[in-house]
C-alpha cells in the first residue's frame, strides 16, 4: 500500500534524497521557530525539533505520512546548527579542522491514517580535514556552509574538506535513508512500494 510521503523541510539536499529512493514526496515547509527549543542533549533536541516541524505541517495535509527532521553537529560537546553569517562560519571552520565531529539527524515520521509516529536519531562521526584558512575562506565564499548545519554540505564542496567519515553517509545529507526505510517499517509499509 502507498501512502502520500509529506516532507516537512525546505531542504533540497532531504528532498533529492528522497526522489533518490523512489520517494517523489509533497514539500510542506513548516516554518516552525526552532529557538522555542532549548535543549541540551543533542539527542533530545534533533528528535523534538523533527516531531514538532512534523506535526505542524500534520495540520495541513490530510492521510498522509509525514517527516520531519532537524540536523545539528557537535563539536568538542558544542552544538552546532546553521552559522549565522560568514565571520561565524570562519571561527568555526578554525576550531573544527583536524577535529571529529558528530552529526545528528532527527527523524520524526507520524502516520496520520493509523494515528501512529516513530521518532529516531541517526548519528555520524564526521572526520574534518587539516585544512587551510585559505581553504576555509574559499569555501565560505561559495556561501554553501552558511546553509548547512554544521557549516558544511557532504554533498557539495564540503565534501573535499572532509577526510572521512564512520556511519551513515545521507544522515550527514540531513536524512538517513537506511533509517527511513526502518521507521517505515515499523508503521507497516515497505519502502519500495513507492518504486
Amino acid at each position: 500500500m502507498t501512502i502520500n510521503f509529506v516532507l516537512a523541510s525546505a531542504s533540497p539536499a532531504r528532498r533529492r534524497l528522497l526522489q533518490s529512493v523512489g520517494i517523489n514526496p509533497l514539500v510542506c515547509v513548516s516554518h516552525f521557530d526552532e529557538a522555542q527549543i532549548q535543549l541540551s542533549d543533542p539527542v533530545a533536541l534533533v528528535e523534538t525539533l523533527a516531531q514538532r516541524k512534523a506535526e505542524v505541517v500534520l495540520a495541513q495535509v490530510n492521510d498522509s505520512l509525514v517527516l520531519g527532521c532537524d540536523s545539528i553537529l557537535v563539536v568538542d560537546g558544542e552544538i552546532h546548527g546553521k552559522p549565522q553569517g560568514p565571520v561565524e562560519a570562519l571561527t568555526r571552520w578554525q576550531k573544527m579542522r583536524g577535529r571529529i565531529g558528530k552529526l545528528y539527524t532527527g527523524h520524526a515520521l507520524i502516520d496520520q491514517i493509523q494515528a501512529k509516529q516513530v521518532v529516531r536519531c541517526g548519528i555520524t562521526q564526521v572526520y574534518f580535514g587539516q585544512v587551510t584558512d585559505a581553504q576555509i575562506q574559499a569555501y565560505i565564499a561559495t556561501g554553501e556552509p552558511l546553509a548547512c548545519a554544521g557549516g558544511f554540505a557532504l554533498e557539495g564542496k564540503g565534501s573535499a574538506l572532509i577526510d572521512r567519515i564512520e556511519g551513515c553517509h545521507s544522515n550527514v545529507i540531513g536524512l538517513s535513508l537506511p533509517l527511513l526505510r526502518s521507521m517505515l517499517a515499523e508503521l507497516g509499509y515497505d519502502l519500495t512500494s513507492y518504486w
